[in-house]
């Protein structure tokens, strides 16, 4: 690939600027000096293209800017030696150069941070307001729906429910047996310091039922379903798919939303009560090798010590986190603005927004719970 190069040559009727070699993006910049260096000038002058050998956008807009800077100065253009591919790549960027550039921003002093900050609290106060009022229009279609169950897609409901419960059962599975084993084994190297590895049943007991069980199925489910739904919706949005319902009178929060928000009313607490067992089985199975506590002897210390309320407790969170989980995604998927890369934006938004609200909302619920002595 021969080097480009830039040239000015002073003749008796003018001057000459000859282009030479491939104008290619990758190879300008040993010409971005000269070309600088270039001062435009009025009277006769020849744009020689002739030893050109390629020429791409950047080299063609390199031809036309300069071009564009004599022509501003007052000065006659003639173009020698073009290529007609070439002359039509040229013509093209220069309609497309922009007669006024824009200015570079002004750097941010302290009153541009607090418009800033002030702007992002209005939208964040926005956003909260738009959520609820879906979150409003949710339940109505959900109550709709109940009171009217003819009007329930039956087909996708179970399609969604096969979705984000029955594939999702080997995932939480092995979570909650994981959480399960790693409770056992890290409270076992605890309790021994005390002699009070017996205890060990209580600690995943009630860590595994209360909490962990059902906080990390809601996580699992807002990244893998909760994404899903959103990025899913999404698309029909960018494809103008939605509009499309609208225009044949089909409401979208009827036909999209709320089979999706009631697959995950169903099915989460079935994950979570999975979860429990899986975690309870290999907390008592890491008990049994490493504290030797034997399985007969798990269970009773089980029996005694772990009410169903336990149980009851993680559980009653399951409709709530689902309800979280599936209202933030869909309104996520609702605020795509036409565009793949929006998309991804909102489907991110989805499982942080959701994966943040899960985890507030078992806080709020561990306070209560410890309030009314359960």
């Amino acid at each position: 690939m021969s080097s480009p190069t830039i040239s000015a040559e002073r003749e008796s009727d003018g001057t000459r600027i000859r282009f030479a070699g491939e104008m290619l993006t990758q190879l300008l910049s040993p010409v971005e000096g000269p070309f600088a260096g270039i001062q435009p000038e009025g009277g006769h002058v020849t744009l020689d293209l002739s030893d050109v050998e390629a020429l791409d956008t950047s080299g063609a807009w390199l031809v036309a800017d300069l071009a564009k800077r004599f022509t501003k100065a007052g000065a006659k253009l003639e173009f020698r030696g073009v290529q007609p591919a070439h002359a039509a790549l040229i013509e093209t960027v220069s309609k497309n150069i922009p007669d006024h550039p824009g200015k570079l921003a002004p750097p941010r002093n302290a009153v541009d941070w607090v418009a800033s900050v002030g702007q992002k609290t209005v939208g964040a106060w926005t956003d909260t307001l738009s959520i609820l009022g879906f979150l409003g229009l949710t339940l109505h279609r959900l109550g709709r729906t109940l009171v009217m169950p003819w009007r329930l897609r039956r087909a996708a409901l179970f399609t969604h429910m096969e979705e984000t419960g029955f594939k999702a059962l080997p995932i939480v599975a092995l979570m909650g047996f994981l959480i399960g084993v790693v409770l056992a084994f890290q409270g076992a190297t605890q309790l021994k310091q005390f002699g009070a590895e017996i205890f060990v049943v209580e600690l995943i007991s009630i860590s595994v039922l209360r909490e962990l069980g059902i906080l990390l199925t809601a996580i699992i489910v807002a990244g893998r379903s909760g994404s899903a739904f959103t990025a899913s919706i999404g698309s029909m949005k960018v494809q103008e798919e939605i509009d499309a319902m609208r225009t044949l009178g089909l409401d979208p929060i009827e036909v999209l939303v709320v089979p999706r928000v009631l697959a995950l009313l169903i099915m989460l607490p079935i994950l979570g009560f999975v979860a429990d067992l899986a975690g309870l089985f290999g907390g008592g199975l890491m008990s049994w090798i490493d504290l030797g506590i034997s399985p007969g002897m798990f269970v009773t210390r089980l029996n005694e010590s772990t009410d169903v309320w336990q149980l009851a407790v993680g559980l009653i969170k399951a409709p709530f986190f689902a309800l979280v989980i599936g209202v933030i995604a869909c309104w996520q998927a609702m605020q795509v603005k036409g565009s793949a890369q929006s998309v991804g934006q909102r489907t991110t938004a989805s499982v942080v927004q959701s994966i943040f609200m899960v985890i507030a909302i078992d806080a709020l619920f561990s306070i209560f719970f410890s309030e009314i002595g359960i």
